[in-house]
């Protein structure tokens, strides 16, 4: 009984967390009309994420633990969490950036290359061999990619593709590919929770100071001054960073990391329905096509994940998640 009722759990958060992360593409659109523009939509939400996460752990009396882990750690720990949280800046910087630049579809399917490259630098580094069903899983994704570019080319008007928009979408991709990569095992003492805050106060740091950098200024102050961003943006801290990490966390914790990794490709899913429901963005037949490839090509990757390299990925919740 206590196993079906943790798979039930960790199934359930997992779908949940999934369906919430899928809500910041159309949130993050909604925030922009709102006067907080990508940027400085990205900095309001790792302020209420990193608030609802501090929250949490003072309910739960794990600071002292927490601040005594990162004190703890190695200097090459330390490395590994600072280059973990400069990545978080970037992953999120470029993909809210992307997703008033192109099609949320189009950003997120670029973004979900980033199991392919997770496979390439885990072969590279020796972890993983090459297998036929990887080398399969690969050309899929890459196909899927082409397709959902093509077909987004194919389109008129408002539907032209933007080079600094795909750029970006893979910029988030190759971010996370190396966020996964030093989180698997560099700061593996620090909680899970208190890792994810860290990383979200630099994100709080370094999307306030790129929006400033970018002119986006006004955007930061715009919800002092109006509450019209603030629904969005409460969803996107609280909802969409703070309870989905949660979330996350307790998935891979209830049923490991590959399955929470496989239930967690619902999240494009539900950005591409919610941005079609929400801002009518539809995708064409060929993009259709090209986004089924490129998720399949990722939950190949996903299923063939090394059980010793499984559990660590909870350290990894948090960037764009």
């Amino acid at each position: 009984m206590p196993r079906d009722r943790d798979f039930v759990t960790g199934t359930l958060a997992a779908i949940i967390g999934a369906a919430l992360f899928g809500m910041l593409g159309p949130l993050a659109r909604l925030g922009a009309d709102a006067g907080v523009t990508g940027v400085a939509f990205t900095a309001w939400r790792a302020i209420l994420g990193a608030s609802s996460l501090a929250v949490l752990i003072l309910i739960r009396g794990t600071a002292g633990s927490s601040l005594a882990a990162v004190r703890g750690l190695s200097t090459r720990g330390r490395l590994s969490l600072a280059t973990a949280a400069v990545m978080g800046v970037t992953l999120n910087v470029s993909m809210f950036t992307a997703f008033g630049l192109v099609p949320i579809a189009l950003a997120l399917m670029l973004f979900y290359t980033y199991p392919a490259g997770v496979v390439v630098v885990d072969v590279l580094l020796g972890h993983e061999r090459v297998t036929p069903s990887r080398i399969v899983a690969l050309l899929l994704s890459s196909i899927g990619v082409i397709l959902v570019l093509v077909g987004g080319m194919s389109g008129s008007g408002d539907a032209a593709i933007s080079p600094l928009g795909i750029a970006l979408g893979l910029c988030a991709a190759a971010s996370q590919v190396v966020f996964v990569t030093v989180s698997r095992s560099g700061y593996r003492a620090v909680p899970a929770d208190a890792a994810t805050f860290v990383i979200l106060g630099a994100s709080v740091i370094g999307a306030s100071v790129i929006a400033v950098l970018a002119g986006q200024g006004a955007g930061l102050t715009a919800p002092l001054h109006s509450p019209d961003p603030w629904p969005y943006l409460l969803l996107a801290g609280i909802a969409g960073a703070g309870v989905s990490s949660v979330l996350f966390l307790t998935a891979i914790r209830k049923i490991g990391g590959t399955r929470t990794g496989i239930l967690m490709l619902l999240e494009p899913v539900v950005g591409v329905v919610l941005a079609g429901i929400v801002l009518g963005e539809a995708m064409g037949p060929i993009q259709v096509v090209g986004g089924a490839l490129v998720l399949v090509g990722a939950l190949v990757l996903q299923v063939r994940s090394d059980p010793q390299l499984e559990a660590t990925v909870e350290t990894a919740a948090g960037p764009l998640m």
